[in-house]
């Protein structure tokens, strides 16, 4: 990433320090359970960190349209707990190992303490959620999970399996880019701005979600394991087949796409190497195409809040979409 994006990745996040400090501690204290393994296993998913894009931009949406009350912290831990409750469920049907360069929870309380204790996140979400008396909060609340289950369920019928660009975009609509927009949704329903603009912002967000997921799916192809802290092509490896590997099955030679086919349904790099993909995907720029898809949908994004009022949070707004496409983990 560019110095000058690192610089402005700074003056974004110094913008809204305090109420993301407020988030953690939120945070913090919601996650508290008598039962002390949920405690731990809630307490290390929240101090893995991570870029905590969602919580923000449910305040740069709530900010934008001149809120500020408390219900945007709130709301922005409620999203953040929904969002650690699915990493810890993803890294159980995944089996990963590590999780931003640390063990994943699983590891190291088992699958099936981890399993109630992502449960558990999602209801204490609801829980302080529902502190907000606000029938569109909920609403918005239980079609995302539903959205979330449904689409980790579609994606497990699809392991080892080749499949086309509208059956992937479902996929990480309902993996990720439906959390963002529900967070930029949730934002203006604090600043009760009426449909239209929260319209605007969940267009934004679902824009934002795709362009997000789509570079972290390159990523996982392309990167070194030291920078994304997780084995790389991992979703090869678990039979995923991402917009890249798509677009290079549908320009491939009989021999290349058997190669991909083979990787894809052994789930390992037995047969074809890591190399020997790579190789076909540059060959057919299907990781530039990829990123131009991304780009694409970060160019939405902006336009959908292009008439917001003008002000520093309208700003980070424009903003995000460049961090987004040009971050390298």
């Amino acid at each position: 990433m560019s110095t000058l994006a690192i610089a402005t990745a700074k003056e974004v996040f110094d913008l809204l320090q305090d109420d993301l400090r407020a988030i953690e501690r939120e945070f913090s204290v919601d996650a508290v359970s008598s039962v002390a393994a949920i405690t731990e296993i809630s307490g290390y998913l929240r101090q893995g960190g991570g870029k905590r894009i969602r919580p923000l931009l449910l305040l740069l949406a709530a900010k934008s349209q001149g809120y500020s009350g408390h219900g945007m912290i709130r709301l922005g831990a409620v999203v953040e707990m929904v969002h650690s409750a699915t990493l810890v469920h993803d890294d159980i049907i995944d089996a990963a190992d590590t999780r931003r360069g640390r063990p994943s929870a699983n590891t190291t309380w088992g699958n099936a303490k981890c399993v109630l204790a992502g449960d558990w996140l999602y209801m204490q979400a609801f829980r302080v959620a529902l502190e907000e008396r606000n029938f569109r909060v909920l609403d918005l609340l239980i079609g995302l999970t539903q959205q979330m289950v449904e689409g980790e369920l579609l994606q497990m019928e699809k392991l080892g399996k080749t499949i086309s660009v509208d059956e992937y975009n479902t996929l990480i609509y309902r993996k990720t880019a439906c959390l963002f927009e529900v967070s930029m949704r949730l934002g203006s329903v604090l600043a009760a701005s009426g449909d239209e603009t929260e319209n605007r912002m969940g267009e934004y967000g679902h824009a934002l979600g795709m362009a997000f997921q789509i570079v972290d799916d390159v990523l996982d192809l392309t990167a070194t394991e030291e920078v994304l802290g997780k084995p790389v092509a991992s979703d090869l490896r678990e039979g995923k087949a991402t917009l890249a590997v798509i677009h290079a099955l549908e320009h491939s030679s009989p021999e290349e796409r058997r190669a991909i086919e083979t990787v894809l349904t052994e789930q390992n790099f037995g047969s074809v190497t890591h190399a020997q993909i790579l190789a076909i995907l540059h060959r057919h720029h299907s990781v530039q195409y990829a990123m131009d898809v991304a780009f694409r949908y970060a160019e939405t994004a902006r336009n959908a809040v292009a008439d917001l009022p003008d002000s520093d949070f309208k700003r980070a707004l424009l903003w995000v979409p460049d961090f987004v496409v040009a971050r390298d983990k």
